[in-house]
């Protein structure tokens, strides 16, 4: 099946998107880009949902949700967050406000992508940052509360929630689609991926090594099947960084002034401020970026390497080419790249 076709029951098809960065780009930017994606095959839209840029050099912060609604009256496709973190910043029920509204809007067009979050982003608002378990822990309970709020609100009834982390009292969304936006849990590993195959209705992750990412597919399918669930049922969403442009060297240039973050082959999530990226993107070299995040000039390369994520069993697949030369990378993407994708 080529990409552009029509995703039929379990996600058969291929969908390829694009991947609006809000740390890079003014959001009235970033909304003409999305909108010359989808002109040249690009089919939905992720948005980054950041409160700072990973380094100064990227140079923006849009606030996503503002960004999805203008992308929902500009664009077709599928619109949504990749990720929100609804832990920190965001009480759940907040998130879940925002995502039903926008579903209510667009109907049949939006998912809500959940992360478990960064201190980049959650810091900004939080006294404590707690460790990973506790920020994992969290986020399955945000998204227990997220799921039953969606489901009481579409039968038209209140709900209420007492958890460790979060309380709501008895309430409902009021404004509220026909059927609850799908929740997709973000997940780099193996624990996380079955959890979040008991609750989640699709998983998000990023480019790694095949090997990785085919081991937390099977975690993530057998956290479905414990749920009663065919996995074949649940999307499996990949957002995929790359640099393209029109010479191997100025595709390196850009991997490294604007995404230096790429090539930082440790944990992430403790750094608090874009200048302490800044200073660690000193760091980063070259070889760093080796089998992270393709780097070439070379259309045909990126062309197989997202082929081999398709084939891995990836049903949307967002790119991100990391340089300013998003209108030029759009347009040798739509024509020499996209076309040749199948499923």
């Amino acid at each position: 099946m080529a990409v552009g076709q029509e995703r039929g029951a379990g996600g058969c098809g291929l969908s390829i998107g694009y991947a609006a960065m809000l740390e890079q780009f003014h959001p009235t930017e970033a909304i003409e880009l999305a909108v010359h994606a989808e002109s040249r095959g690009f089919s939905g839209v992720m948005a980054a949902d950041h409160f700072q840029p990973w380094v100064p050099a990227q140079g923006q912060s849009a606030f996503v949700w503002n960004v999805l609604a203008a992308l929902g009256e500009r664009t077709r496709g599928d619109i949504g967050p990749g990720v929100t973190a609804p832990t920190f910043r965001w009480h759940p029920a907040m998130v879940a406000q925002a995502s039903a509204t926008l579903a209510a809007m667009y109907p049949g067009r939006h998912w809500l992508g959940i992360g478990s979050g960064e201190a980049l982003n959650e810091h900004v608002v939080a006294p404590y940052w707690p460790e990973a378990p506790e920020r994992i822990n969290r986020m399955f309970e945000a998204v227990e509360l997220i799921k039953k709020l969606f489901h009481a609100s579409v039968a038209g009834r209140d709900v209420k929630h007492a958890g460790t982390y979060y309380k709501l009292e008895s309430t409902r969304l009021w404004t509220m689609p026909e059927v609850a936006p799908e929740v997709l849990i973000a997940t780099a590993g193996p624990v996380t991926a079955k959890r979040a195959g008991r609750v989640a209705d699709g998983l998000i992750t990023v480019g790694a090594p095949l090997e990785k990412i085919a081991g937390l597919f099977q975690r993530f399918d057998e956290g479905a099947r414990e749920s009663g669930r065919d996995p074949a049922t649940l999307p499996k969403v990949l957002q995929l960084h790359l640099s393209w442009a029109q010479t191997d060297q100025e595709a390196m240039a850009n991997a490294l002034t604007q995404w230096p973050n790429g090539g930082m082959r440790f944990p992430k999530a403790d750094i608090r401020s874009p200048f302490d990226f800044e200073q660690m993107a000193r760091l980063v070299r070259p070889e760093d970026f080796a089998g992270r995040l393709m780097v070439s000039a070379d259309p045909e390369v990126h062309r197989a390497e997202i082929q081999r994520f398709a084939d891995l069993g990836f049903d949307r697949i967002y790119l991100h080419n990391v340089g300013r030369n998003q209108r030029e990378w759009i347009d040798v993407f739509g024509r020499d790249v996209l076309p040749g994708l199948v499923r």
